[in-house]
């Protein structure tokens, strides 16, 4: 299973503006993950739940960029496929390693087939838009943070539509988490 596992803020956004290295999540945007950095005894079972279920992680280039500092090591502690027009040779980190691949249904492909049994997550706003399009996302695992930004990157842009059915709602005090299958990856905007 393909799973898209996505914090955004009330006002869709995953990140702030001004995306760097040092600031990985945009202005502001660094409190969107305050659910993983001060967690409550709900969030930490999110948090163990997703870590345990995941065997590969695919990625967008620019998440790999400005992420790599932070983490210090794959962003989970498995094999993570990196999407890029610009391949490299693999880079071997403490617990995995990342390999860069230029498409990303071959990322995706690979990413299952080191998965084995357990599922595959994707991470970064433009490698997960991708992956809706293509039909590629088995659910959608999404951590609402209770705080706008006003700007930044979004998940969804305007020319996006999706229908989701929703198998969970947990709410802590950092996040609302929820869960959904998606039902239809593509519908026609209504006339």
């Amino acid at each position: 299973m393909l799973y898209a596992h996505v914090t955004i803020s009330l006002d869709g956004f995953m990140a702030g503006p001004d995306i760097s290295r040092e600031l990985p999540m945009g202005a502001g945007g660094e409190r969107l993950h305050d659910w993983i950095f001060d967690p409550s005894p709900a969030d930490r079972e999110i948090i163990f739940d997703t870590f345990a279920a995941v065997g590969a992680v695919v990625l967008g280039r620019r998440t790999f960029d400005v992420g790599l500092d932070q983490w210090n090591d794959t962003p989970y502690p498995v094999p993570s496929f990196v999407v890029t027009h610009r391949t490299r040779d693999d880079l071997e980190m403490r617990s995995a390693s990342f390999s860069f691949v230029g498409d990303l249904a071959a990322a995706v492909r690979r990413a299952h087939a080191a998965a084995g049994e357990k599922h595959v997550i994707i991470m970064g706003a433009d490698v997960t838009r991708q992956a809706l399009k293509a039909e590629l996302v088995d659910e959608l695992r999404l951590q609402l943070a209770p705080f706008t930004l006003g700007s930044g990157t979004r998940l969804f842009t305007g020319a996006d539509r999706h229908v989701f059915e929703c198998l969970d709602t947990r709410i802590t005090p950092h996040a609302t988490h929820l869960r959904y299958r998606v039902v239809c990856q593509r519908i026609a905007p209504r006339a």
